[in-house]
């Protein structure tokens, strides 16, 4: 039987990072499943006393990414009253960064979430995926970094989400069976296109969950393994044509998959991969 446990993720900003690293880390244990308490934007010490409270009344791991030695303070003595573990998962990374650079930090909450060009510029690039998903917004094609082109079901949509998030702008043009793959796809000159397949049985496999997510009972050639090998080998024959790259998905995450297009990009623009 799994195990639960209750765990508190504590910051002073949006909460991403230590949501990001808790995930990460919970993922490396079999059967385990963690009862999540996510207290965001805590930057007083009446907001520190509720997540206290919070912990009193679930005790469990605590991990938070408070800068304010106060607040710091104020946290750590009340779990160790609790006798619950603590875990400030940032003093590592920080503290070799002092080290190394022989300077101190700043100590300011949510200073990577500044309004800084880099954050607008993430803004610009999600409201290009937005704009640009599913086939949609082809007359400035040539406008993306990044166009991403497959069949259905091959996580084309939140890699470009996640993409965007990284301040790329990606467009997606899905491949439709019986459909002839529009002509603006073929004369971009700017961007890098990518193909995504995936392994055709599994494919099949999440197009029947979805369509058991729809009420659609028939799906047709849809799911008909035979026909869903030929889309497959129609969009590699076409990526082998234009000399696009083609990432296989079928045992790749999304961030995965989006870390391979970001090195493909920085080999295409000559610059150092992220």
């Amino acid at each position: 039987m799994g195990k639960t446990f209750h765990l508190h993720l504590v910051s002073d900003a949006t909460g991403e990072t230590v949501h990001g690293l808790a995930r990460a880390c919970v993922s490396q244990f079999e059967d385990v499943e963690p009862v999540e308490h996510t207290w965001s934007m805590v930057r007083t010490r009446a907001q520190v006393e509720r997540v206290i409270a919070g912990i009193e009344a679930n005790p469990g791991v605590v991990l938070f990414t408070l800068v304010d030695e106060a607040l710091r303070g104020l946290l750590q003595g009340a779990c160790r009253r609790l006798q619950v573990p603590t875990i400030p998962i940032l003093d590592p990374i920080i503290g070799a960064f002092a080290s190394y650079l022989g300077r101190r930090s700043r100590g300011q909450p949510g200073r990577q979430h500044a309004l800084d060009a880099e954050y607008f510029n993430r803004i610009d690039a999600m409201t290009f995926a937005l704009v640009h998903d599913d086939g949609q917004g082809l007359w400035n094609l040539d406008a993306a970094d990044v166009v991403l082109t497959g069949v259905s079901r091959t996580s084309k949509t939140p890699t470009a989400i996640y993409l965007a998030n990284r301040g790329i702008k990606v467009a997606n043009v899905p491949i439709v069976p019986g459909v002839p793959p529009p002509e603006e796809l073929f004369q971009v000159t700017r961007p890098l296109v990518v193909g995504l397949t995936k392994d055709p049985e599994s494919l099949v496999e999440i197009r029947r969950q979805r369509l058991r997510m729809i009420q659609d009972h028939e799906g047709g050639d849809y799911v008909d393994l035979e026909s869903v090998r030929q889309e497959i080998a129609f969009v590699r024959r076409m990526c082998s044509q234009h000399r696009w790259p083609v990432i296989d998905v079928s045992r790749r995450s999304i961030e995965e998959t989006a870390a391979a297009i970001m090195q493909l990009l920085a080999r295409r623009q000559g610059t150092p991969a992220p």
